[in-house]
């Protein structure tokens, strides 16, 4: 029998860089660029990367966030990108992250994200909708 070897999306390299800057933590401007890309109120945005309103100030002074909001901030740019693939434009995008989604019982896919796996699910039925899987 024979296999067909795994095919990465992006090489190894990439993905250690990625990896990289995510541990040093990304620079502030990268959660501005998000926020103004999802058209989102700031402190909206720093709610679902998970700081309160001072930590949100304080990272703005120091110019960067740290691993684990750099780690969310990458969650949202992924989930952003492929809605804005299923979509086709960035407005239906942030519309539909922005809005309660049936497929999600009843749930705003930015607020379901806020974990791992909850960000998974938002993706699978995105998947869905792109292959015409009625959610």
């Amino acid at each position: 029998m024979a296999t067909t070897p795994f095919k990465r999306a992006q090489p190894i390299s990439t993905i250690h860089t990625q990896i990289g800057r995510i541990e040093a933590g990304l620079s502030f401007r990268a959660v501005q660029n998000l926020q103004k890309a999802l058209a989102i109120p700031m402190e909206t945005l720093a709610s679902v990367l998970g700081m309160s309103r001072a930590t949100l100030h304080r990272r703005k002074n120091e110019g960067k966030i740290d691993k684990g909001e750099s780690e969310r901030l990458v969650r949202y740019q992924r989930l952003l990108k492929k809605a804005e693939d299923v979509f086709g434009s960035g407005e239906s995008a942030r519309e539909w992250l922005t809005h309660k989604q049936v497929g999600l019982g009843g749930a705003v896919p930015l607020e379901f994200a806020k974990t791992e796996i909850g960000a998974r699910e938002v993706e699978n039925l995105l998947g869905r909708i792109e292959y015409g899987v009625y959610s």
